[in-house]
């Protein structure tokens, strides 16, 4: 799984790489291009819209009631409840407590150090370039 991932990072840097040569190329392709005058847009006709036919508003229908008056709302008597009979609540059990636990001591022995300078690494010495006439 991680070779695949390597290998499509790899990829996406190499056709980023490509893409963006030829993007430089294509730039300095329209850069040397000679400049020519942009063609000019036509005016287009203004187009007009037949008006909107108009709705004639209707009256509002009247609808006659008749002048009847309500009846009274009944009132029904509001119902006691009894008390409430009392319980008594049992007391909560105890609970049993833990023993002490003793760890044992730790070891003297040291713990690892990490190295805080880095290895010097072997140099491999470079030919020197031959003399100048």
């Amino acid at each position: 799984m991680a070779s695949f991932k390597h290998c499509f990072l790899l990829s996406m840097l190499l056709a980023l790489s490509l893409s963006s040569f030829q993007m430089s190329m294509a730039a300095r392709h329209l850069l040397q291009a000679p400049t020519t005058p942009l063609p000019t847009i036509p005016t287009m006709p203004k187009v007009t819209l037949p008006p909107l036919p108009s709705i004639s508003t209707l009256s509002k229908p009247t609808i006659p009631l008749p002048n009847t008056p309500l009846p009274t709302q009944p009132t029904l008597p509001i119902p006691t409840l009894p008390p409430l009979p009392s319980t008594q609540i049992p007391s909560l059990p105890t609970f049993p407590t833990d023993p002490k636990v003793t760890l044992p001591p730790l070891s003297s022995t040291p713990l690892p150090t990490i190295p805080n300078t880095i290895p010097s690494f072997p140099t491999i010495p470079f030919p020197s370039p031959p003399p100048s006439k």
